[in-house]
């Protein structure tokens, strides 16, 4: 038997047991699809993300989670990157490439943050859902279509994010299974709030979600008439964003604490 160290790290949080916790293993080529699914359903985690290094500071990276292998994942990259980091395959002052399927992105560090360069995904304005009330808990302002099938809807204030109860089943069959909602901060110190639902893949709710803010940078950034915000997702663990636009990229600030190492069997 052959073994290797998993990593989970929590991230957008600088405290253990709060933010969004990913399952990090730096892998070979040999390793099969079938293995990083059978990994990431027993990490159990929104995403398990798996590293081949290419050298160069040049990595692929292919994300997880419990059910299927998806293009991108705000969350796992950013844990991703403070593991190569906090191992010291990274110097703290070179930048690091991964290659995903989704895109080509470069993370850098500065102090305790690190600070991620995202693709920014189109907002298309679609017409109101006669069932969305019923279905998550009230009725939304706005509603968009975006990449990856997310479904974005703007909310008239943070407690209607906060006190929104989607019935998880139902989102799937009404075309609302990849879901974000969203308003404008009334806590203070942050500019916008969102919670992320993505039952098609197995995750009822996400608790920190780092590529909605391709999306939610962008709209906000709009609204609000700031080049810099900062977002909280209002999940029970919660998460603490920087984001900023960039022209047709996002760039995303976030901090990542690591939870343990363990040992698995890789064959």
């Amino acid at each position: 038997m052959q073994f290797q160290s998993i990593f989970q790290v929590d991230a957008f949080t600088a405290e253990p047991f709060k933010g969004n916790p990913a399952g990090v293993m730096v892998v070979t080529e040999d390793i099969t699809a079938e293995r990083m699914q059978r990994l990431a359903m027993e990490m159990n985690l929104s995403e398990t993300a798996f590293i081949f290094p290419q050298g160069d500071n040049l990595f692929h990276i292919r994300y997880f989670t419990p059910l299927k292998e998806v293009d991108l994942c705000g969350h796992a990259t950013l844990a991703s990157a403070h593991i190569l980091y906090e191992t010291g395959r990274v110097a703290p002052d070179e930048q690091i490439h991964f290659k995903a399927k989704g895109a080509d992105l470069t993370i850098s560090k500065s102090g305790s943050w690190l600070e991620m360069n995202f693709p920014r995904y189109p907002l298309i304005q679609r017409a109101s859902h006669p069932d969305f009330k019923a279905l998550v808990g009230f009725e939304p302002v706005e509603l968009y279509d975006s990449s990856y099938n997310w479904v974005v809807a703007v909310a008239n204030n943070e407690d209607e994010v906060r006190n929104a109860s989607p019935v998880f089943n139902a989102l799937i069959n009404d075309g609302l299974g990849h879901l974000m909602i969203t308003a404008p901060a009334s806590t203070p110190g942050y500019d916008f709030v969102l919670r992320c639902f993505a039952p098609w893949a197995g995750i009822d709710e996400d608790p920190v979600t780092g590529s909605a803010h391709c999306a939610l940078t962008p709209f906000w950034v709009e609204k609000l008439g700031k080049k810099q915000l900062t977002s909280l997702q209002v999940s029970k663990r919660t998460g603490i964003l920087k984001t900023e636009l960039s022209g047709d990229r996002v760039i995303i600030k976030g901090q990542a604490v690591t939870v343990f190492e363990i040992e698995v069997i890789i064959n």
